[in-house]
């Protein structure tokens, strides 16, 4: 695998002399799950830091080293790299029973966790998650497919200021002060709005927080100084995406979004690192597409393809375990995702799960109302009636694992001649370079362009 890698020193120059990037961005170009984790791992080897910068534990990234996975859901992907230095940043909403039982969950394993949390980020909150279970039910057709972790209703919180830190679980004083706000608005919405009462036992989650503060405290850090430090000196740092583009609260298919956003330029925002170079930003696609919850999906297949498709990429949620829904790749979203993240290079994913299929489906442009377009529509009404115009493209004999350790080995010239027709077509309809084709789960199932 590492003949394949492009590597360069911390202070951002390679062996051939070519100064390079210190600041990589890895985002989604569709509705998540396209394999960030995986790109993350590798580019982590390469780099000082790895910094998550938006989302919470409603996100969640699987890595295979060596046969053995790891499901992450807060933690960044670097923390599989002895030597990386990995950043939770203002940006992230933290579960801090997630974190603490996922940072206990790698000690066991033997994985030391070189974790630093901001003192700014928000913390999740045991009536955020009633409020997101109540709040879904009511937006029906409208809502966002919540995972109902809690994380629109902190991230409202948040807005309202009077949103709980994670420094306040450091303060009792502050953190009593801010819950009797907090609390008191929140219990009304959920019996007001919703007609659900509930109690909550102030005194109990004044203490029950102030304990997790405790044993989050070594890990809590002013991490926008250490960042700004390390950028100063040339260090290397990657900044991870959680979502993608579609589900930014901006620029996706809003309503049916996250409540973060995660395009590129959200990773100083989320970070509180103020950088000043050109970043190496790289943008994962899947062969096709997933989604997991409510929201049109124009390219979705319906068929038993789409089972078969399913079946075999294992699209089931990280963090949730529910099916995906499957689509035939969408260069419309891509090209959005190209344009609003100012994507520099591509990661194509998941090529593998394609193998063994006859023909293969890729979305040129949509009809909305009889009128072709090749750019996303703002419109909700457009989005719903939008139908995709499909370029078919021969498809390629199922990869066996054997098959795939020799094309790594050989490089991409040595790929099957329809996959790199595919491949060649996709990034010369984004606009965009492939650096990177996935053939698999694992590390060494990879080739760099």
């Amino acid at each position: 695998m590492s003949s394949h890698l492009h590597l360069s020193n911390a202070s951002g120059q390679d062996t051939s002399g070519t100064v390079q990037p210190t600041i990589s961005i890895v985002v989604g170009c569709q509705w998540g799950d396209e394999g960030k984790g995986k790109i993350c791992d590798i580019l982590a080897a390469d780099s000082d830091y790895v910094v998550r910068f938006n989302g919470g534990n409603n996100a969640g990234h699987t890595i295979d080293v060596m046969g053995e996975t790891f499901k992450l859901h807060l933690v960044p992907s670097g923390v599989l790299h002895a030597g990386v230095r990995n950043i939770l940043g203002a940006g992230v909403v933290i579960d801090p029973a997630v974190l603490l039982h996922e940072l206990e969950g790698l000690t066991a394993r033997g994985v030391s966790a070189n974790v630093g949390i901001s003192q700014r980020a928000h913390v999740i909150m045991p009536y955020h998650l009633l409020v997101d279970e109540a709040l879904s039910k009511h937006q029906a057709q409208l809502a966002a497919g919540s995972t109902q972790r809690g994380i629109g209703p902190v991230c409202a919180d948040k807005h309202y200021r009077h949103g709980i830190r994670v420094s306040d679980l450091m303060e009792p004083e502050v953190l009593r002060e801010k819950l009797e706000k907090v609390l008191f608005f929140n219990t009304r919405v959920l019996s007001g709005v919703f007609e659900s009462q509930q109690h909550f036992d102030e005194g109990e989650l004044l203490g029950t927080a102030l304990a997790f503060g405790a044993r989050l405290a070594p890990y809590v850090t002013d991490v926008e100084v250490e960042l700004h430090r390390a950028y100063s000196a040339g260090k290397k740092i990657l900044f991870e995406s959680a979502q993608g583009m579609s589900l930014d609260p901006d620029h996706g298919l809003y309503p049916h979004t996250s409540s973060s956003n995660n395009i590129a330029g959200y990773a100083s925002v989320g970070s509180g690192l103020g950088y000043n170079c050109k970043a190496r930003v790289i943008g994962v696609v899947k062969g096709y597409l997933s989604r997991v919850g409510i929201s049109p999906v124009p390219t979705e297949i319906d068929t038993e393809m789409a089972d078969r498709i399913r079946e075999r990429g294992t699209e089931f949620g990280t963090t949730t375990g529910r099916a995906r829904r499957i689509g035939w790749c969408d260069l419309v979203q891509l090209r959005q995702a190209v344009r609003t993240s100012g994507i520099t290079e591509l990661a194509v994913t998941k090529l593998d799960v394609l193998g063994g299929l006859r023909e293969i489906g890729l979305c040129v442009s949509y009809t909305v109302e009889g009128i072709e377009t090749s750019e996303m529509p703002a419109s909700l009404l457009a989005m719903r009636s939008a139908r995709p115009l499909l370029r078919w493209f021969p498809g390629w004999s199922a990869l066996t694992t054997a098959d795939v350790a020799l094309y790594v080995e050989k490089g991409y010239a040595s790929l099957p001649e329809k996959m790199r027709r595919y491949i060649e077509f996709l990034e010369e309809a984004a606009g965009c370079p492939i650096s990177i084709v996935s053939l698999g789960p694992r590390r060494d199932q990879t080739i760099i362009r």
